[in-house]
């Protein structure tokens, strides 16, 4: 004990020693050994539990200069301190006092730079506590700053956000009312450390524009549009079942507001295409900021369209495809990312927008447009490559959706442009079932000259083929061929060769050599191939007497996953019976050609 007692009072001996050393000393004369002497001495005091003697020199009023102009040097013991003692800790209270006292006293532009480190150097679980410790200091001392505080209060912004960008967003509902590394309740305190300085902006801009101003609020847009892209394009936004007050949807709306208060949303939301002006000459960081600011307006698009944030000051004058062709460059941004929530935003985006329309009501001309081509084909990609099935399943009803909203020709040239991209044989089978559809209401409900004749003709060409002939790889296209002999049966069915309203007669000939032999050559080929793959199969299963031996089979050019021999003789046997499937229907198609052949030159004789 008295070892102890002794190690206490040399620390605050040294410190007391250094500070009546530097009251007789004028500030100018202030040396750097001083100002680590008092560094030194004021941490071993802190470290050692004696914040109650520190705080007494700190309040001091004949100490005042020295900490004025040493103070500052305290923030990184004092910091760790507070962070390691318990919230109910008397030492916690004295630091925390210490704290205030260096923030009144200490020379504001030395403590921002104080503030700032301690900020930067924090990492992992100790970011947001330390950030929600420093963030009431550090406005105080922004607010005191008179040169450069737009600058300073951009790069105080910046570096928070950067700090907590590498955080992991919570996704769940557990993991949102669990808040483990505290962003949720960071992130709202980051905006309320904005606030003040969104009033300073929206008060002079009520004055004047004047060049300080119109910085500050450059420095509040960029850290809106970086809000935007962390944590709300990842964060989960519906309205969850047992949180009164969602954090994320509370954090949003505050962005939204500053954006409306800065008068910046509405120039965000229609006038991005025009572009903003660029701070980088180097072409790689131009390329980064603007992938950056892409993804922050499809956010803000979201939030607006979707979850309706800040809807109240949209101005309800714009036709609904105009809207849609305001969103479909955000749509396309969400759609082309593979995370959960950014994908599902860009459909739920994109459902939004399409459901404003009426069916049918869309030009073809928007097909004219870049993006109108590219969603599609993303949507595809998703709904073929994407792990998540509720996803795969809505990005299908969105395409069904898009094509709706397309007059005649826009859903004859989407078909086309499909058809010409997908590599995909259900997705080809799925557009050449939306043909038969469209044919069908031509032939029944109105003429429509985009889906009969000789534009249908053309259209024809691309679906019934095979893509290499005889030598197709029939299994892996099986979804496609069953479709188009499907819609070639209902043709022949529905269209009598003298009304030929469909033209599919003047050009069956075509179809029989380009579509129809090669496929019974295809199958025969095909057939006999697996038939003799299970003949060997058997023999080598006798040989081995063991049915349980495991073996590598290879199947549409792709190798499976280890199967026992009778695994793959069921496989074997599952596209033998595709083969039987597609031949009995190629046999019905080609016995109704003839049988109305016969017929049309029975009645010529």
């Amino acid at each position: 004990m008295p070892e102890e007692q002794n190690q206490t009072t040399m620390a605050v001996d040294e410190l007391q020693a250094i500070i009546q050393r530097c009251q007789i000393l004028e500030e100018s004369d202030f040396r750097g050994e001083d100002f680590n002497l008092f560094q030194v001495a004021g941490q071993k005091c802190l470290e050692d539990g004696y914040a109650a003697q520190l705080l007494e020199v700190i309040q001091n009023e004949k100490n005042k200069v020295i900490i004025k102009n040493m103070g500052w040097n305290l923030i990184s013991p004092l910091v760790k301190c507070i962070l390691a003692y318990k919230q109910e800790d008397d030492k916690q209270e004295h630091c925390l006092k210490i704290l205030d006292q260096l923030v009144q006293l200490c020379n504001p532009k030395e403590l921002f730079l104080g503030l700032l480190e301690q900020i930067e150097q924090t990492s992992g679980e100790q970011v947001c506590p330390t950030v929600m410790l420093l963030l009431q200091p550090l406005q105080t001392v922004l607010l005191k700053l008179q040169n450069k505080k737009a600058y300073s209060v951009g790069l105080s912004l910046a570096m928070i956000m950067n700090q907590l960008t590498p955080l992991p967003v919570p996704y769940t509902k557990q993991q949102i009312q669990e808040d483990k590394l505290g962003l949720c309740r960071c992130c709202n305190a980051v905006v309320d450390f904005a606030k003040p300085f969104v009033n300073e902006v929206v008060k002079n801009m009520e004055k004047s524009s004047e060049y300080n101003d119109m910085e500050l609020k450059e420095e509040l847009l960029k850290f809106c549009m970086k809000s935007l892209k962390y944590p709300l394009l990842t964060a989960q936004l519906e309205q969850l079942e047992g949180i009164e007050e969602h954090p994320f949807r509370h954090f949003a709306t505050e962005i939204i507001d500053i954006l409306q208060d800065i008068r910046e949303l509405m120039p965000l939301v229609f006038l991005h295409h025009k572009g903003r002006r660029s701070y980088w000459e180097n072409q790689e960081f131009e390329d980064i900021e603007q992938k950056n600011s892409a993804d922050s307006l499809a956010c803000l698009s979201y939030l607006m369209f979707v979850q309706h944030f800040g809807i109240n000051c949209f101005p309800m004058i714009f036709s609904p495809s105009y809207l849609l062709q305001c969103n479909m460059t955000h749509i396309e941004v969400l759609l082309n990312r593979t995370e959960e929530s950014m994908l599902s935003k860009g459909l739920d985006l994109f459902e939004s927008c399409l459901l404003r329309m009426e069916d049918n009501s869309l030009s073809h001309q928007y097909l004219e447009f870049r993006d109108f081509i590219n969603v599609p084909q993303d949507l595809v990609k998703v709904m073929t490559l994407c792990p998540i099935e509720h996803l795969r399943k809505k990005s299908l009803n969105m395409l069904q959706l898009f094509i709706d909203k397309f007059d005649a020709e826009g859903k004859y040239t989407l078909f086309r442009c499909l058809l010409k991209t997908s590599n995909h044989a259900g997705v080809q089978g799925y557009i050449i079932q939306k043909i038969k559809d469209q044919i069908h209401l031509s032939l029944t409900a109105h003429d429509n000259i985009w889906f009969t004749g000789h534009h249908l003709i053309s259209l024809l060409d691309l679906v019934l083929f095979l893509p290499e002939g005889a030598e197709t790889d029939l299994l892996q296209n099986s979804d496609r061929i069953m479709a188009s002999l499907n819609l070639l049966r209902y043709l022949v069915i529905k269209d009598c060769e003298s009304d030929n309203q469909t033209g599919v007669w003047t050009i069956v000939a075509k179809i029989e050599k380009n579509f129809l032999k090669p496929l019974h050559v295809g199958l025969n080929m095909s057939k006999a191939h697996y038939e003799a793959e299970i003949k060997n199969k058997r023999e080598n299963r006798r040989e081995a007497n063991n049915s349980n031996t495991v073996c590598s089979l290879t199947v549409s050019e792709e190798k499976m996953p280890a199967m026992t021999t009778e695994m793959q003789l069921q496989v074997l046997h599952s596209a033998l019976f595709t083969f039987d499937l597609i031949e009995s229907v190629l046999a019905r198609v080609e016995e109704l050609i003839e049988v109305k052949v016969k017929a049309v030159m029975a009645e010529n004789i």
